[in-house]
């Protein structure tokens, strides 16, 4: 066995190391286990695999690069194992990365070529992939802060699988490309000025898909924006309703004070003639004219109260019975929004849920509990028809052919503050549990 050539092999198979740690670089918040032990596992499995290829590759003469394309997919389904992502932005993720490591590969064999011009890339030198591995470990290093402080919030913000799934095709253009410009000779190479031309064809192709991930990222951002400012304004709206209501509960109970005075004489005349059963009748009436019009508090946040008064109003209108018991921290610990999305997404699945079956037989649950001095455990249940469509990664919409982005913005919520939320149906019941957790420090304050 010749010993060049083993080494050669086997640097080349090391690039698998630096190409699977960035794969988690952007799902570093959606690992099912800690950074350190997906690292030991890995290496304990790559490490004595790259060594058994590149002896294979040595003895049976073996293209590297056939052995490294077909171990590409045996590894997607191992990264998909280990991080909670559905299949488009885990595809993305995984093939964009090849695509960028196919870049240090191109700019080796460019090496190569002008150390040995006789030579193809079959046999690349040992210098030649020790340079391409040290590239790829750059670029592990250059983009490890981008990658784990900005790109998280798309990876992590659900809905969006139409357009991961876009840029699957645009990394699998970048990556086809450099897979036929792999030269077979180096001669080619020295023809003319291709030997300059091909590394700066080649650092213009990264450049381009560089500039096309920030501008994903970018529009993503956008995105989210967009779909705050809707939340808001849908919240605005739920406010601004809410304050129409106690403004005419004020001037109700504004006519009532003005009024008051003619109950007192009413009560001092029944009083001077002893018609106790009369003072009772009229004051049970004059408490029911405060509390006709008056709005219900369900907790001491008002944009919350507000929400909550819009989809109780939308219940009562569509003939939903509703019991619901809600005990919610006081101060709210978590972000006024975050709660507005993850109660907005549960009462309005479960109002929807509630109308897909006859009126007489609506009803929805709704519970809320501090348990433990530090979670917040939320239990909604819901009547409907008992028609779901499920997919591998969870509930799909009913509604539209896309995923239930309503339950995964409340998977999303919990997640976000250490919690998690599960969603799981019987045939006439859908339920929905989650759980928030408040930080411990202060958690006494946060009682009603």
């Amino acid at each position: 066995m010749e010993t060049g050539k083993f080494l050669s092999a086997l640097l080349q198979f090391f690039i698998l190391l630096p190409g699977t740690a960035s794969c988690y670089l952007p799902a570093v918040n959606r690992m099912k286990h800690s950074p350190a032990k997906t690292a030991v596992r890995w290496t304990a499995a790559l490490l004595p695999y790259s060594a058994a290829a590149a002896l294979f590759c040595t003895l049976f003469s073996v293209n590297v690069n056939v052995v490294l394309l077909l171990t590409l997919a045996p590894l997607f389904f191992l990264y998909r194992r280990t991080v909670d992502l559905d299949l488009s932005c885990s595809l993305a993720v995984y093939v964009g990365v090849c695509a960028i490591e196919t870049f240090p590969v191109q700019f080796g064999y460019a090496l190569d070529a002008a150390l040995r011009p006789a030579a193809g890339a079959a046999e690349l030198s040992s210098e030649a992939a020790l340079f391409r591995l040290g590239l790829s470990v750059l670029l592990l290093a250059a983009f490890a802060y981008p990658a784990t402080h900005y790109f998280p919030q798309a990876v992590d913000s659900p809905g969006f699988s139409k357009i991961w799934y876009f840029t699957v095709v645009l990394s699998s253009v970048f990556l086809v490309i450099n897979a036929l410009a792999v030269p077979r000779s180096y001669r080619t190479l020295h023809a003319g000025r291709m030997l300059w031309i091909f590394p700066l064809f080649e650092a213009g192709m990264f450049a381009v898909l560089v500039s096309v991930y920030v501008l994903f990222y970018r529009s993503v951002v956008i995105l989210l924006r967009h779909s705050e400012l809707q939340e808001l304004t849908r919240l605005f709206e739920m406010q601004s309703h809410q304050y129409r209501v106690l403004q005419e509960h004020i001037r109700q109970t504004a006519r009532l004070r003005h009024d008051f005075r003619h109950s007192v004489r009413l009560l001092l005349s029944l009083a001077e003639k002893g018609d106790a059963d009369g003072i009772r009748t009229h004051l049970a009436e004059y408490e029911n004219r405060l509390a006709e019009n008056a709005p219900e508090a369900y907790c001491a946040n008002a944009a919350l109260n507000a929400l909550f008064s819009y989809y109780h109003e939308m219940a009562v209108g569509a003939g939903i019975r509703l019991d619901w018991h809600l005990d919610l921290p006081d101060p709210l610990p978590f972000s006024e929004l975050d709660m507005a999305a993850l109660f907005g997404n549960l009462m309005e699945n479960a109002v929807e849920g509630c109308r897909t079956v006859p009126e007489e037989s609506r009803y929805f649950c709704l519970t809320t509990e501090i348990r433990h001095g530090n979670r917040l455990y939320i239990v909604s249940t819901n009547c409907f028809d008992g028609k779901v469509r499920k997919a591998k990664n969870g509930y799909r919409s009913t509604r539209h052919g896309g995923t239930g982005i309503g339950l995964a913005s409340i998977a999303a919520v919990s997640e976000k503050y250490g919690g998690s939320a599960r969603a799981s149906n019987s045939d006439t019941e859908f339920y929905v549990d989650a759980t928030l957790k408040m930080p411990c420090k202060t958690a006494g304050s946060y009682f009603l």
